[in-house]
C-alpha cells in the first residue's frame, strides 16, 4: 500500500532490472482493477520492472472521501504522485482503453519525468467516439449479451449507479474482441466501484475534450491500436496525430485486447520501442 493525497493505493510490482527504468501500466475500464492487465502483459516484465496499481476506489485501493465527485483528471493527478512516493525519479508509462486516457493526462502534467509512452487502444482525446460505441457493439454481440445490452436504459449511464455500469461493462465485454470464439474465453471482469461508476457518468454527461493538452505533449509516444477494435482506428490516427512525432502502429486480426489477440506483434512493438 502506497499513501498519496490522502489515500492509500493499493501498488503491485515484478521483480526490478538493473539499469532500466521501471514501466507503470495504467489498466482502463474505469470500474476495473489493475487485475485486467495482469498478467496480461508478463512478457513486458523479462525486461524491466512492471508497476501496476488499482485506481482509487477500485480493487484494493481506497476510495476518495465523496466518491460521487470523482473525475478522471483525479486518477490523472495520482500518477506523478505515485512516482514520486515510490522515491522514483524516472519511468515509462503504458495505458489501455481509458487508462490511456490517464495516461496522456498524468504524462502532460509530469513530462519530464516520463521518458516513453505507450498508448494501447487508447480512447479518443474528445469524447465523440461515444455515441458510436453501443450501436457499433451490437452486431458483434451473441444473442444473450446483445439482449442484455438493448435492455439497459443508456440514459442512466449518466447517473453514478455501479449496478448499473457493471451490467453495461459485462455486456459490452465480448464486443471488444475481434473473433467471438476468443472473447467466449474470458470472462468479464465484475465491479461495482462507487468511484469508476462516478467517473463514467461524468464523462457521459459532461463530456470531455483532452485536444489542447494532448497538443502539448512532448514525450516519445507510440499509439498502438488493433485495427479490428471496436474503438474506430482514426481515434488512434486523430491522437498519433496531436501528439508530436508520436508513432501509429495498427495490428492486423486485432481487436481492443492485442496483448491476447495478437501478442508476438503487439509484444515485439511495445518492447522493441521501449528497448530503444
Amino acid at each position: 500500500m502506497v499513501r498519496l493525497r490522502g489515500l492509500e493505493l493499493a501498488v503491485f510490482t515484478s521483480p526490478p532490472v538493473p539499469n532500466t527504468v521501471p514501466l507503470l501500466c495504467i489498466n482502463g475500464g474505469l470500474l476495473f482493477s489493475h487485475d485486467i492487465l495482469w498478467p496480461a502483459l508478463a512478457p513486458l516484465a523479462l525486461r524491466r520492472q512492471l508497476i501496476f496499481y488499482d485506481q482509487r476506489g477500485r480493487g484494493e485501493s481506497q476510495a476518495p472521501p465523496g466518491p460521487r465527485a470523482a473525475r478522471i483528471e483525479h486518477d490523472a493527478g495520482d500518477v506523478a504522485a505515485l512516482r514520486q512516493a515510490m522515491g522514483l525519479a524516472r519511468w515509462d508509462v503504458l495505458g489501455h482503453s481509458w487508462g490511456g486516457g490517464v495516461a496522456m493526462l498524468a504524462a502532460e502534467r509530469d513530462q519530464d519525468a516520463v521518458r516513453k509512452l505507450v498508448l494501447v487502444d487508447a480512447v479518443g482525446t474528445t469524447s465523440g467516439w461515444l455515441a458510436d460505441l453501443v450501436p457499433s457493439a451490437l452486431p458483434r454481440l451473441e444473442a444473450a449479451d446483445r439482449a442484455t445490452l438493448e435492455r439497459i436504459d443508456l440514459a442512466a449511464l449518466a447517473e453514478p449507479d455501479p449496478q448499473v455500469h457493471s451490467a453495461y461493462a459485462r455486456a459490452m465485454y465480448p464486443a471488444w474482441f475481434a473473433e467471438r470464439d476468443l472473447a467466449a474465453l474470458f470472462s468479464p471482469p465484475r465491479s461495482t466501484s462507487v468511484t469508476g461508476a462516478a467517473i463514467a457518468a461524468r464523462i457521459r454527461r459532461e463530456g470531455y475534450d483532452w485536444r489542447a493538452l494532448v497538443r502539448g505533449l512532448r514525450v516519445p509516444t507510440i499509439v498502438i491500436h488493433g485495427e479490428a477494435d471496436l474503438l474506430p482506428v482514426s481515434l488512434a490516427a486523430e491522437t498519433a496525430g496531436t501528439i508530436e512525432g508520436a508513432r501509429l502502429l495498427l495490428i492486423p486480426g486485432a481487436g481492443h485486447m492485442p496483448f491476447w489477440e495478437a501478442p508476438e506483434h503487439f509484444f515485439g512493438a511495445a518492447d522493441a520501442f521501449l528497448s530503444e
